[in-house]
């Protein structure tokens, strides 16, 4: 009984929000940035396989096109894996998905560590689709694990560090691929296999965490195993309020879990649905990326020199850090609707102004400066509203039968429109110039107005309220034509 109890002290929530995250999402922002570094490298080594294989080059178009699919088959297999997971998370529960997604990680670590080695730039594709489908799973397992694992009274801030994990990622990625560190060309294929450190951590201590409490009483009807999660997750006691809440969401929703098309197609979900859409999974469109893709640009604009762009960029990947942790804070006294629209309409107004400066950045000095600040305040009010905010929401809008449908509908559109403005963007600047973000803008502008006018607050609240302060909306006419025949 000693040794349990020994064992028994590190499995609690904090802990487990960090392995989590180690394997997690991390793996997903660190993916992101990772391959910025090494591209030149690797388009290198592309014509010099090419050369070895056939004794000619490649035409620079060829090789930038096998850079794109190598840049771009990353999305295809996170699109893929998002679509699996909710299904796998549901027959075999969200630890043993998470345990096994990080075997998916080993899978395209070896093979990008060996891509050299063997002459194949065609490992360096394949790898990346497998990290990508690795990357997929956990972008929407890890969100939902550690959301049914936080107490209600919590669960806004332990959900926020999803974001955290990944700006944590994306900083290492802009870190390791430094050319002090891994960024040279003897080491980047080291380099592009590093992700495998984090998904061995992760292999080895999970085990030693509970299954998610919701999944075990929910979805297996396991009392008992529940009781036991929460009290190794959240410290000694009943916990007969919480389990007495996840007792009346099962009730109500029933014992059948949901699909995508029950999520399309059941009126009682309508407005959570569209919620999940415009907030989760439609976020490449506020422009977050874009204006990633265009800050070099206006960083050597501002005259810092080419070669220490990346150090300024190491400055905006540290504010989104920042930012969510100051978000998981003040998401649970705020609340999620007020960081909603209030960040959303920042958002808006830094992107109006940032138009404004690229199209006169030749007028003043000082203007390319100002552009400098408006990407470090839109990345600052981004992590503050809706990259942390998105994180919790898919948990809190949905009860058990219908969450996972949840998770695979809006990591879809994600990876669906990180793979259309990863390709698109470039061309649109082209074409628009500094007014590239005037889609953007009247996207941010339009979800200010919904988070304000339509979107319901959610904190501090139950499963069953949230669903009651949905069915307003979902059932909005049918209260109004009963009020009117009771008029009658």
């Amino acid at each position: 009984m000693a040794v349990t109890a020994t064992w028994m002290i590190p499995l609690n929530l904090p802990l487990l929000t960090l392995v989590l995250g180690i394997g997690g999402t991390f793996q997903y922002g660190l993916h992101i940035s990772i391959i910025n570094s090494p591209s030149n490298y690797i388009q290198r080594f592309i014509n010099s396989t090419w050369e070895q294989r056939h004794g000619s080059v490649l035409h620079p178009d060829t090789v930038m096109l096998l850079w794109s699919i190598i840049v771009s088959v990353y999305s295809i297999g996170g699109l893929l894996g998002s679509f699996i997971v909710g299904q796998l998370a549901v027959t075999f529960g969200r630890k043993k998905i998470q345990l096994y997604n990080n075997v998916v990680a080993l899978v395209g670590a070896a093979f990008m560590c060996t891509s050299r080695a063997v002459q194949s730039f065609e490992m360096i594709i394949l790898g990346r689709f497998i990290y990508g489908i690795n990357a997929g799973v956990s972008l929407n397992l890890h969100t939902m694990y550690i959301g049914e694992c936080a107490p209600q009274s919590k669960r806004g801030m332990i959900t926020v560090s999803v974001s955290f994990a990944i700006a944590t990622g994306r900083l290492m990625g802009f870190v390791v691929g430094l050319r002090e560190i891994m960024g040279t060309e003897e080491l980047w294929p080291y380099l592009l296999s590093i992700s495998a450190v984090p998904a061995f951590i992760q292999l080895v201590t999970l085990p030693f965490f509970p299954e998610s409490p919701r999944y075990l009483l929910i979805d297996k009807g396991d009392k008992d195993g529940c009781l036991k999660a929460m009290q190794q997750l959240w410290g000694p006691g009943e916990h007969s309020e919480e389990m007495e809440s996840m007792l009346a969401e099962k009730k109500a929703i029933g014992e059948q879990i949901k699909g995508v098309k029950d999520l399309l197609t059941d009126r009682s979900v309508r407005w959570q649905m569209i919620s999940l859409i415009l907030i989760c999974g439609a976020m490449q469109l506020i422009g977050i990326n874009a204006v990633y893709f265009y800050a070099y640009n206006v960083f050597q604009n501002a005259g810092i020199p080419a070669k220490e762009v990346p150090y300024v960029s190491l400055g905006i990947g540290i504010i989104e850090i920042l930012t969510t942790v100051l978000c998981s804070f003040l998401i649970d006294r705020l609340g999620r609707k007020s960081l909603l629209w209030v960040n959303y309409s920042v958002l808006a107004l830094t992107l109006t102004l940032l138009t404004v400066t690229l199209f006169h950045q030749d007028l003043h000095p000082w203007i390319p400066y100002a552009s400098c600040v408006l990407i470090f305040i839109f990345t600052l009010s981004y992590g503050m509203g809706p990259g942390g905010v998105s994180c919790v929401l898919p948990t809190e809008l949905f009860v058990q039968s219908y969450r996972p449908a949840a998770y695979a509908l809006a990591g879809g559109i994600l990876w669906l429109g990180l793979f259309v403005i990863g390709l698109a963007f470039p061309f649109i600047e082209e074409a628009l110039g500094p007014f590239c973000f005037i889609f953007f803008l009247v996207y941010c502008i339009f979800l200010a107005v919904y988070s304000f006018w339509m979107f319901p607050e959610t904190k501090d609240q139950s499963m069953v309220e949230i669903l009651e302060s949905f069915n307003r909306l979902n059932f909005k006419e049918e209260k109004g034509r009963k009020h009117v025949c009771t008029r009658l």
